[in-house]
């Protein structure tokens, strides 16, 4: 069993690292501080093909692995949350679901766009009474001619104000269940398509999240994107492959937090010694380390399964599950060794708290991934 990264795999995560620290990480107390959407450092992602990186060669991608691209989230993360998890929503979930399930057609039109940043792709599949339960929307698309007629609302969904084009899961047939659910390709600025105000989140400030509506919206055929009624069993692999992303997010948040508790702890001194010497901290320090290995081993397994075309449900289930609760847990202690300077925003540590809660509801809830789990282990 070989757990060592090729000399590429490892050239990307270098690259990605040092951008991070270099140009992503001075910036992103003030990002968070006004919550303004970061257009400068999404075309710099661009200019360094990270757009590009997981999208597929034949439609102006560089073909990576899924290992590359976790790696380049994780590095991302550690300098900006906000900033990866746009990233991430864009690749694994929007340009990840036409790269996986669109016409060529569609592929053609909008893939190069996402693959040079000049596009960003939503997914639209959260609503407010159907969160969890991506088997029942409440939004219907209903044929009209040789098209569709859609009506609805969306919740909290990422780059929806900055989206060119939204992947847009539907009921076709009343009730939809297994079966009954479809995707649509909704362009920005088609008629009846609106979004509503930015949330006002507890973290992740920077990244834009708002409610999608549809009135009225009519498409022509060519915006079913797979087949129709496919859409849950689509989105139920979209979700698999978005799960490693956001793993390997919280990990680069959690490996900031162990980071600068441990830079904090060597530097702080208190009864004559630093607080690195004593043990409650060291304790402290040393479970933190010993997590973040477990839950990056976690989402490097998985990415690699899904690189080998072999299952990985189980895995990303179990990685996501894992990571996004040790992360939380090493925000939490990081505020924790730092004390009172923790709890304010001067001590930074603050925002990794804010930042990393949302992986543990976002792209499957915890609870929802141990029902995952427990189905996959046959329980």
């Amino acid at each position: 069993m070989d757990f060592d990264l090729t000399q590429e795999q490892r050239a990307i995560r270098d690259m990605v690292r040092a951008f991070a620290r270099e140009e992503l990480a001075p910036q992103a107390a003030e990002y968070d501080r006004t919550g303004l959407f970061p257009e400068p450092i999404l075309k710099r992602l661009a200019e360094l093909d990270l757009f590009a990186l997981p999208l597929p060669q034949a439609y102006g991608g560089l073909g990576g692995d899924t290992v590359s691209y976790a790696l380049a989230v994780e590095e991302l993360a550690w300098a900006d949350a906000s900033v990866a998890l746009t990233y991430a929503a864009h690749c694994s979930l929007g340009a990840g679901y036409l790269s996986r399930f669109g016409s060529h057609e569609q592929k053609a039109c909008w893939l190069p766009l996402a693959a040079r940043g000049e596009g960003l792709i939503a997914f639209g599949l959260t609503e407010p009474a159907s969160g969890s339960d991506a088997a029942h929307p409440q939004t219907r698309a209903e044929r009209r001619g040789d098209g569709w007629l859609l009506n609805g609302s969306k919740a909290f969904i990422t780059n929806a104000a900055h989206a060119a084009a939204t992947v847009i899961m539907a009921a076709t047939r009343p009730g939809g269940g297994r079966g009954g659910v479809s995707a649509f390709l909704v362009p920005a600025g088609t008629p009846g398509f609106t979004v509503g105000a930015q949330y006002e989140k507890l973290g992740l400030r920077s990244c834009d999240t708002a409610p999608l509506y549809l009135q009225d919206v009519f498409l022509g055929p060519e915006a079913l994107v797979g087949e129709e009624g496919r859409g849950y069993e689509q989105a139920l692999d979209i979700l698999d492959s978005g799960r490693i992303g956001i793993a390997a997010l919280a990990v680069g948040v959690g490996q900031a937090a162990l980071d600068r508790s441990l830079a904090y702890a060597r530097n702080r001194t208190a009864f004559g010694q630093s607080l690195s010497r004593f043990q409650a901290i060291r304790f402290k320090l040393a479970d933190m380390a010993t997590e973040l290995e477990l839950a990056r081993t976690a989402y490097l397994r998985a990415a690699w399964l899904k690189d080998q075309g072999r299952p990985y449900r189980r895995e990303a289930a179990m990685a996501k599950l894992f990571a996004s609760e040790a992360a939380t847990r090493a925000a939490n202690t990081a505020i924790q060794i730092h004390g009172g300077l923790g709890y304010t925003r001067e001590g930074v540590v603050e925002r990794y708290w804010r930042d990393v809660r949302l992986m543990e509801i976002g792209e499957g809830t915890s609870e929802i991934l141990r029902l995952v789990i427990a189905r996959e282990i046959g329980a």
